[in-house]
């Protein structure tokens, strides 16, 4: 996995791209198909936000989370991140099984 951990507007520290790292490996755990994750953290005022790109094979996953913590922002984002690579691989088992069905043939359906 490619991770790159860039800061808008914010210095990212070594805490920071360590605690980013850490978070980020959980999200191997649902698929080894993660080819690079681009994370950027950017500060606003008193907004602090954390975004994340995530390149899996068939797609790209994107999101974000702006809160008043940059640490909450990055468990925020982690979560949202886990819930969709949940989904892309319930999607793609569904989608694979679909393939696999065989349809009867038209005479087993004439009870007549």
């Amino acid at each position: 996995m490619n991770l790159t951990v860039t800061g808008h507007h914010v210095d990212v520290t070594s805490s920071m791209r360590n605690y980013v790292s850490d978070k980020m490996e959980r999200l191997q755990r649902h698929s080894e198909n993660l080819f690079g994750i681009h994370v950027i953290l950017s500060v606003e005022k008193l907004r602090q936000k954390a975004e994340a790109t995530i390149d899996v094979a068939g797609t790209r996953l994107y999101a974000d989370e702006t809160r008043e913590d940059m640490y909450s922002a990055i468990d925020l984002l982690t979560d949202k991140l886990d819930r969709q690579l949940i989904r892309h691989k319930e999607k793609q088992r569904n989608h694979r099984h679909e393939k696999d069905v065989v349809p009867p043939p038209d005479d087993a359906l004439d009870v007549g």
